[in-house]
């Protein structure tokens, strides 16, 4: 009697369905299911399509744009930025050091010592990945915090590459094939220091003129080949953050540690560099000349790029969008002539 039941059941359901499927018109039975009823829900959410991912890189490069040009950075105090159309600049120019002379007879031309100074431009990056699950989370937080570094990341980079000049200045060659701190530069049949190895010193007199004074004195010295001077004035000190107080001291006291006159107080402005890896090494720059101590040479600028194809192998494989900043560009050392370091090791 049950099987009977309900085998009369399994009758009048499929009957039900059946009239059911025939009061739908022929038009609706025929037609394509739309699945964009579905694609409008994104379950609390984001939903990741392409407008939505277009819109969110958007505002992490106007993040990143707004963050380069509000970033600090001050390389151009001691550095020339030269711009760069190839791989690579030949800097042998450099040992053409022009000055005026009164024309007499057939002009003079300044030709080109037997150096050899090329710098090759790098590549540079800085990558970030957007998870495909934080957007449909909503969890989008985080990027723009890391956009803001990327983007002062960018801009600090000179700041970087002539810090890394400077603290491998003893032992990284200039264009004349020595060390760009050195004490036998060649120049014309004469060989000249810009090296000393003296502490940076206010406690006496006698320690300010064998530091600080004598790299001035030794800078204000130089000449060129035919021996006439140069006219370099030093107005720039660059120290670790271990001398700050010391050379604020030099620059700005009444009177030195002796209790005797300061014969430096205001005859240069204080850089503070703490990129510098030497706690007791310092430099006396002259940066009021066209060409400065160090150079910046600039293929591309920071630009900010973006991967937000979402067919992208990353994205399909790992749900992993990217952003991020390259450039192109390195650095090198510009005349020696108007810097001054010293170890401060005293050897």
């Amino acid at each position: 009697m049950k099987r009977y039941f309900t085998t009369a059941l399994a009758w009048v359901l499929l009957v039900g369905a059946c009239l059911a499927m025939a009061a739908i018109p022929e038009s609706a039975t025929a037609a394509t299911p739309d699945l964009g009823v579905l694609s409008g829900f994104a379950f609390g959410g984001l939903l990741v399509n392409k407008s939505v991912v277009a819109d969110i890189f958007t505002n992490l490069k106007a993040t990143f744009n707004k963050q380069f040009e509000a970033a600090p950075s001050d390389w151009e105090k001691t550095a020339t930025l030269v711009p760069s159309s190839t791989k690579q600049n030949d800097y042998a120019w450099l040992s053409r050091f022009p000055r005026m002379r009164e024309w007499v007879g057939s002009k003079v031309v300044k030709a080109l010592a037997a150096f050899a100074y090329t710098i090759i431009n790098k590549d540079w990056e800085a990558t970030i990945e957007v998870m495909r699950n934080d957007i449909e989370d909503d969890t989008l937080g985080i990027y723009g915090p890391m956009a803001m570094e990327a983007g002062f990341s960018a801009k600090q980079l000179p700041d970087e590459i002539v810090s890394d000049l400077k603290n491998n200045a003893f032992t990284n060659v200039c264009f004349d094939g020595q060390y760009f701190y050195d004490t036998d530069h060649p120049v014309g049949e004469t060989s000249v220091s810009n090296k000393l190895t003296t502490a940076l010193s206010n406690a006496t007199l006698a320690l300010a003129l064998a530091s600080y004074g004598a790299a001035r004195t030794a800078m204000m010295n130089f000449k060129d080949e035919d021996g006439r001077p140069l006219n370099l004035i030093p107005d720039t000190l660059e120290v670790p953050p271990a001398l700050e107080a010391m050379g604020t001291l030099l620059l700005t006291a009444d009177k030195l540690g002796d209790d005797s006159p300061n014969p430096y107080k205001g005859t240069a402005k204080l850089l503070v560099n703490p990129r510098l890896t030497s706690s007791t090494a310092w430099f006396l720059h002259c940066t009021t000349r066209p060409l400065k101590p160090f150079l910046f040479q600039e293929r591309k600028k920071p630009v900010f790029v973006q991967q937000t194809d979402s067919q992208s192998d990353d994205v399909f494989n790992r749900g992993a969008f990217k952003f991020g900043a390259e450039a192109r560009s390195n650095g090198g050392y510009g005349l020696w002539h108007t810097s001054v370091g010293s170890t401060g090791a005293g050897a």
